[in-house]
Parts: C-alpha cells; sequence; structure tokens
C-alpha cells in the first residue's frame, strides 16, 4: 500500500483532550471568558491539531509551489507563461511581495519548481543571494501541464509524482522544526485549472466558480468560462475519483500543494491556507482524507468568486478578508502573526491565580450593592 493510499487512516479527529484543556486554560486566563473572541477558538484549534495544551509557533515556514499550464495556450491569462518562471527568480531574488512579508511574519520562505516550463533565469546566481531570498528547491516532474481542452492536464503517474513532491518539501520542513506550515503557489493560468477543479468538487457550474485572475476583463472572464466548460465536457472528471480529477484538469504546483496538506496534517502540524488556489488543494485533500478539513487555517478570503465556495464547502471560516487575490502565499503570511498570537496568549497570558486576580463571579450569587 503506497503513503497516498494509507494516509487517509492516519489523519485523525482533532484530539478532544487537548482542545478541552486548552478551552479550560483560556477560561483561567486574566480577561472575561470568550473577550478575545476568534483568537481563543484559534488557540483551540491549535491544541486540536498539535495534541498539545500549549501549542506553539515558533517556526513558520512558507512553501510556494510553482509550475506552468498548458490551458494558457487557450488564451485565459493576462500574462504570459514565461512569467511563471520570471517570478520563481524573483522569489529566490528576494523581491517579491511573499519575501517581503515573510520577513515580517519571521518565517523562512522555499519555493519548489514542480513543473515550470522553462529554466529559471539566473538561478545559479540567484541562489546565492543575500537579500533575504527562498529557498529554491528543484523539483520538476514535467515540463508544465497538457491543455486540458484537448487531452488530460497530467497523467495519473504525474499526479501523484507531483503529490509526493508536496508530501516529501512538506515532511522536511517538518523534520527541520517548521510548526506551522503555510502555502502557496505560483503559476500562470492556475486560477483556470483552479476553477475547473472547485466546479467537479463543488457541483457549481464554473461561471460560480471562476473570477478575474491575473486582472482579466468581463470578456476575457467569459471566454475563460468557455475554456473551463470545454475542457470538464472533454475530459468528464469523476468527483468520486479526486485523484483522476487532479489528473484531467489540475496543475502540478496543485497537486503537490495536496501533498504537503496531507503531510502536514499526519504529522499534526497546522496548515496556513493562501487564497483560491491553495482552497482547491484542500478541496482534493479533504476529498482524499475527511479529517483534513478541521486541520486547516484558512488565512483569508480571496477576490476570486470561488473561494467563498470554497471555504464554504470546506467548513473553515478565514482570519481576514482584504480582497486580495496575488497569490504565492502573501495572505498566509500576512495571517501568520495572528496564529503566532493565538498561541502566545495560551503559553504567555498569566491566570487569575498566576497575577493575584480576582476571578469573575456569578452575578447571582455575589451579593447585590447596597
Amino acid at each position: 500500500m503506497s503513503w497516498l493510499d494509507d494516509v487517509p487512516a492516519r489523519i485523525a479527529p482533532l484530539d478532544a483532550v487537548a482542545t478541552a484543556a486548552v478551552a479550560a486554560r483560556l477560561d483561567r486566563l486574566t480577561k472575561p471568558p470568550g473577550s478575545l473572541g476568534r483568537l481563543e477558538t484559534l488557540a483551540q484549534q491549535l491544541g486540536g491539531i498539535t495534541g498539545l495544551d500549549r501549542p506553539r509557533v515558533d517556526h513558520p515556514a512558507i512553501v510556494v509551489f510553482a509550475a506552468d499550464h498548458g490551458v494558457t495556450a487557450q488564451g485565459v491569462s493576462a500574462y504570459p507563461s514565461d512569467v511563471t518562471a520570471q517570478m520563481v527568480a524573483n522569489f529566490v531574488g528576494g523581491g517579491a511581495a511573499i519575501n517581503v512579508l515573510g520577513r515580517l511574519a519571521g518565517a523562512d520562505v522555499v519555493v519548489v519548481d514542480v513543473g515550470v516550463a522553462g529554466p529559471i533565469p539566473g538561478v545559479d546566481t540567484l541562489a546565492t543571494s543575500s537579500r533575504g531570498g527562498a529557498r529554491l528547491v528543484q523539483a520538476g516532474v514535467a515540463d508544465g501541464t497538457h491543455d486540458m481542452t484537448s487531452e488530460p492536464a497530467m497523467t495519473r503517474e504525474e499526479t501523484t509524482a507531483a503529490i509526493e513532491v508536496g508530501r516529501a518539501v512538506a515532511s522536511e520542513l517538518i523534520a527541520g522544526g517548521a510548526d506551522l506550515l503555510a502555502v502557496g503557489e505560483m503559476g500562470i493560468g492556475n486560477t483556470t485549472a483552479a476553477s475547473a477543479l472547485v466546479a467537479v468538487m463543488t457541483g457549481r457550474p464554473p461561471a460560480d466558480v471562476t473570477g478575474r485572475g491575473t486582472g482579466l476583463d468581463d470578456p476575457a472572464v467569459h471566454h475563460k468560462v468557455v475554456v473551463i466548460e470545454r475542457a470538464l465536457e472533454r475530459q468528464q472528471p469523476d468527483p468520486t475519483d479526486p485523484i483522476g480529477v487532479l489528473a484531467a484538469v489540475g496543475g502540478l504546483e496543485i497537486a503537490a500543494l495536496v501533498g504537503a496538506i496531507l503531510a502536514s496534517a499526519e504529522a499534526c502540524v497546522p496548515v496556513l491556507l493562501d487564497g483560491f488556489i491553495t482552497g482547491a488543494a484542500a478541496l482534493i485533500a479533504a476529498a482524499i482524507a475527511p479529517a483534513v478539513p478541521a486541520r486547516l487555517i484558512a488565512s483569508h478570503t480571496s477576490a476570486e468568486p470561488g473561494h467563498r465556495i470554497v471555504l464554504e464547502r470546506l467548513g473553515i471560516r478565514s482570519l481576514l478578508d482584504l480582497d486580495l487575490r496575488l497569490g504565492e502565499g502573501s495572505g498566509a503570511a500576512l495571517a501568520i502573526p495572528l496564529v503566532r498570537a493565538a498561541a502566545s496568549i495560551l503559553a504567555d497570558m498569566a491566570t487569575f491565580d498566576d497575577a493575584g486576580v480576582s476571578g469573575p463571579q456569578d452575578p447571582v450569587a455575589a451579593p447585590r450593592a447596597r
């Protein structure tokens, strides 16, 4: 039995004992019960994910998976495919938004080439950059996907190989001390693939889940919807076979995201999703292992219309809503301080007993003021 076959059985529901212990400690801290709102809910989730009554987030890592998409031949993006390789070079050189936000969040950034179609410009020079760039992992499975309007985006073997890349990278980061994994992506054309995946996995028409991506106007969005409809009609993906759906209309970087999400869930490490593309990957991961959604933290709600549908299907609520649609893991990086805050409140805030502060009393039993 392969890891992919076996992993669903190794991803358990949240640890109820740790969740209850966190809830009890939160109520003993020097504040009115529940007064920190969703930070308290997040703290309880961290306890349930990790199995610890005082979970820590000291070493967050951001991993960005990159690949190209053959469907760009259909004119679905405002940018040429060359931009994927160019942006990977920008990540490694330290000049992208994710580098800036990752530094602010105190997180290491790793970019993984799972299927960039061309060479990455100046990679030898960039790999030694001192600007605070990302570490580059070159693990190409193929030179991008095929055009899903004419043939499956990937073979099943390519799909599982890309999932394995994600698993291996996530496992390496966790073994190196990462206690929160924020995931992102880069790939011109990948909102088209994600929209196709979400349409299949939710049963919604492509028009409901397809947005502007890199900044398309209304006629171009309509064309994008038509392309997705044509691909789905040609491929006829079966939602009961998530790997098959991923192979038919997905992407190499999306498959790697699936592997990273599953590996982190198995290791009881919280996964911080970015936007629409990582949400599409999470839908596939949840179809493989139903216990996954409880272990996911949604950083933000994207401006892409399909993202709200994804979050609703996963049953999770985002921490931020800033109309972001950049990708790269940018929204996840912005939310890292919130996750760290939830953990730090548990670890570092005094209890009523510690601080010598009187705790809440029953207002019914308390003496009435005269």
